[in-house]
């Protein structure tokens, strides 16, 4: 079939890997080359990078919507209209050019998480089970027939990244199976329940500040949520410790009755055990969270541990961000 495939982010290349892979004619569109880290340089879009290895043509337009947009995609002529993360809602007239449609490929299990940052947000949410859903876009976000889901639990303790890369997976799985559907003229439309869809904007840095007021169940979900980027952190004397690893403290921790002890008449967001030896734990708004790996400013990544050696946080009380 002869397929448009407009992603950006490493979560669609999994799928444009499938479309190729299962003989599929392909052009790739994608955003603009944007400045990256602190050196300001120029980097590709992932989806560029693999396309340009597999031989793909590649077209980059700031906005799809425009004229010039709308002209690359109709000359090329395209039976289908594939998106995966591409970061540009498409106009009534881009979504007229393919016969078949346009598919996207969604993290998460739809109406629920509809925009941006669907994964990080159902962590962020403390959700057990996300997955992936294929629709049938229109002008709306996310908001256009579900074709085909599938769903899978998150894990306890793993993080934005790590689903992020199970996903990306599974929605090329998923796509692959959609698109057999649309062949062989099985594909089902069902439509979305409005009343029930939830949106999540994209995440901001500012969002990544603990505040040691929450359970600790939340704070942990907010680590993971935040890793591996924008990383989550505690804000201490003006400075930012990164936060990258915690694991609530429950009754059966060798630390818990040490910690209780300590932090009977501690503040929240105070360090209530803070040594090379025990490691560092926090009150918080319902008990005591354990931070287990972190990051002091101008020092690398490390075990909490390894990290105190030398630091006095004892009695530190963390601050407690800023109302918006």
């Amino acid at each position: 079939m002869r397929i448009a495939f407009l992603g950006t982010p490493e979560f669609a290349v999994p799928s444009l890997r499938m479309l190729v892979e299962n003989g599929h004619e392909i052009a790739v569109f994608t955003q603009p080359d944007r400045p990256k880290d602190r050196g300001k340089s120029l980097a590709m879009p992932e989806v560029k990078v693999f396309a340009l290895e597999a031989g793909l043509p590649v077209y980059q337009f700031e906005r799809i919507r425009s004229e010039e947009g709308l002209k690359a995609l109709s000359d090329f002529a395209p039976e289908l209209m594939v998106t995966a993360a591409f970061g540009q809602l498409l106009s009534k007239e881009n979504l007229s050019v393919p016969k078949y449609g346009c598919i996207n490929v969604h993290g998460s299990i739809l109406p629920k998480y509809r925009g941006a940052s669907p994964i990080q947000s159902a962590i962020i949410a403390g959700e057990k089970v996300t997955g992936c859903t294929t629709m049938l876009t229109d002008i709306g976000m996310d908001t256009g027939d579900i074709l085909l889901y599938k769903e899978v639990e998150i894990g306890e303790d793993e993080t934005y990244g790590e689903l992020y890369a199970r996903l990306a997976v599974l929605g090329a799985e998923l796509l692959a199976d959609t698109i057999a559907a649309l062949e062989n003229g099985t594909l089902m439309r069902t439509p979305q329940n409005g009343e029930q869809a939830t949106h999540c904007k994209t995440i901001k840095k500012s969002e990544a500040q603990i505040d040691f007021a929450l359970p600790s169940q939340r704070i942990h979900d907010l680590v993971r949520g935040m890793d591996p980027s924008p990383i989550a952190y505690a804000k201490c004397g003006g400075e930012n410790i990164k936060i990258f690893k915690t694991k609530p403290l429950s009754e059966a921790s060798p630390l818990f009755d040490e910690a209780k002890a300590a932090g009977e008449n501690a503040a929240m967001g105070e360090c209530v055990i803070a040594s090379s030896k025990k490691g560092l734990v926090v009150k918080t708004g319902d008990g005591y969270i354990e931070i287990r790996e972190l990051q002091f400013p101008n020092a690398k990544r490390m075990d909490a541990k390894a990290a105190l050696n030398g630091k006095k946080l004892l009695g530190v009380v963390f601050d407690a961000p800023e109302k918006a």
